[in-house]
């Protein structure tokens, strides 16, 4: 195998790791506490607001 070849394949084995490691060791989502995607005209305020977002 070429060097290339090698690493492609040593990057895509790290991540995927990654993302099982991860996928298992986070807490699952609990939706219903999530703020909205979008609230613009809901009449909803905005909750966790974002850090670019105009004062």
């Amino acid at each position: 195998m070429t060097q290339a070849t090698v690493l492609r394949t040593a990057f895509w084995v790290i991540l995927v790791a990654f993302l099982v490691w991860d996928f298992l060791s986070s807490k699952p989502v609990d939706l219903r506490f999530e703020a909205p995607f979008i609230a613009a005209g809901s009449g909803q305020a905005v909750q966790g607001g974002h850090c670019s977002m105009p004062d």
